[in-house]
């Protein structure tokens, strides 16, 4: 007989399925259906396209914050001794170190024909410019050439493509810098004030960077700033950012007594702590979403049982067992949650994929600027897709709609026939 096949069998399935066709007297328990699939449709594409734009904003904003700054940041008294080369060469020789470069920062004003602005100033050598990829590979105007050539390398500097834009500068500008920091006096502290070239032009798509700094040869930013031969600190860059923190011992024996080593985890980490709580609410918000969606399927079932007694009483006096019952309305209710979680799956990696294209095309149909760089440093909206949070998130929503179809089931598997049938 058809009743004594296994769990889940085909004439299981085949009822459950005739359960959720739309029949014109069941009109009212389609509708629930539908909005169930919906329900949970948006709520999971909703949760896969947050999570996955987060995920890329702290992806985007780590690689264009590490690609421009460094990753450990030696300081003491050898780094400014006599024997700085061999510091330097010591840190290069750290297994993981990729690059370290001498560098001279800090604040100036600078003078263009339309106004003036504030910048920070940072003197690099030659070579190690080039090895910074993220401005190197991303100069939109000009060309490194000429840049540290010359008399205590020269007056070429490169700014930020806002910065230029901001101050009306394009290559072979001048543009004057202010210092405050200039030669003692006998009225205080005088200001230096200097000519450059604008070289070069990058843009490596982080407002903080390209309307702030300017990047002038190490010779240049020591003689501007009155450092003489002295440096700030030494930038270290790693293969892999994230064992900053296992190798910040080793640069440490590497520079020598009274060293002072800091990370890109110490220096940002109130900025990406801030991300961290936020992506958890977040996605702690959106979950209990898809909770509520799939709690749409219940009311969908109820109906259904309610419509389909007299139904349930003539499959049980045929020889359904109880759990065959569960089973039935388990499978009509899970596969509402199903659908709509893999039509969300679908839709928000198809969003994903496409945000770029999308951001354009509502920004041409609506003429504004939907992600502006102003606010959130970056001139596009980011995604990046983790599979694993994925399956974590279709895991979840699954799991969630079957439980929410097992209190109808329960109820419809409890069903007395006798009852129901009493005044059929």
């Amino acid at each position: 007989m058809a009743f004594g096949a296994g769990p889940f069998g085909i004439w299981e399935r085949t009822v459950a399925w005739r359960y959720l066709r739309t029949k014109r007297r069941n009109g009212g328990v389609a509708l629930i259906s539908i909005i169930s699939f919906v329900g949970v449709m948006l709520a999971v594409f909703a949760l896969i396209t947050v999570m996955s734009v987060m995920n890329g904003f702290r992806a985007e904003l780590l690689g264009r914050l590490l690609g421009f700054n460094g990753h450990i940041y030696a300081q003491g008294p050898l780094v400014n001794g006599p024997d700085r080369e061999g510091v330097i060469a010591r840190i290069k020789g750290v297994p993981g170190v990729i690059q370290a470069a001498p560098l001279v920062e800090a604040q100036a004003m600078v003078i263009g024909p339309n106004q003036v602005t504030g910048a920070i100033v940072r003197g690099v050598n030659p070579a190690d410019l080039r090895g910074m990829k993220l401005i190197s590979d991303n100069i939109k105007q000009g060309s490194l050439k000429g840049y540290g050539e010359g008399e205590y390398g020269g007056d070429m500097v490169l700014i930020g493509d806002r910065m230029a834009r901001n101050l009306g500068l394009s290559v072979g500008d001048p543009i004057t810098l202010i210092s405050p920091s200039g030669p003692a006096t006998a009225f205080g502290t005088s200001t230096r004030e200097k000519d450059y070239v604008v070289g070069g032009v990058f843009s490596v798509g982080m407002s903080q960077f390209d309307e702030s700094y300017v990047m002038m040869p190490l010779a240049q930013a020591q003689l501007f700033f009155g450092r003489d031969t002295a440096i700030d600190y030494v930038e270290v860059k790693l293969t892999d950012p994230d064992d900053a923190k296992l190798t910040k011992a080793a640069i440490e024996q590497a520079v020598g007594p009274g060293a002072f080593i800091t990370d890109w985890m110490d220096k940002n980490a109130s900025y990406f702590n801030a991300l961290q709580v936020e992506r958890k609410v977040m996605r702690l918000i959106l979950f209990i979403l898809v909770a509520i969606a799939t709690l749409n399927i219940i009311s969908g079932l109820v109906m259904l049982v309610k419509n389909k007694g007299r139904d349930i009483a003539i499959l049980r006096t045929m020889g359904a067992s109880q759990s065959s019952i569960l089973r039935i309305f388990v499978m009509a209710g899970a596969s509402i949650g199903l659908a709509g979680t893999l039509t969300g799956l679908l839709l928000g990696v198809l969003f994903c994929a496409n945000i770029t294209a999308i951001q354009n095309f509502v920004e041409w149909a609506t003429g504004t600027a939907v992600f502006s760089a102003d606010i959130y440093f970056l001139a596009h909206i980011p995604a990046k897709i983790d599979w694993t949070e994925v399956g974590a998130i279709v895991t979840v929503s699954t799991l969630m709609s079957v439980l929410a179809t097992l209190p109808p089931a329960l109820r419809a598997s409890r069903l007395d026939p006798v009852e129901a049938l009493r005044y059929e």
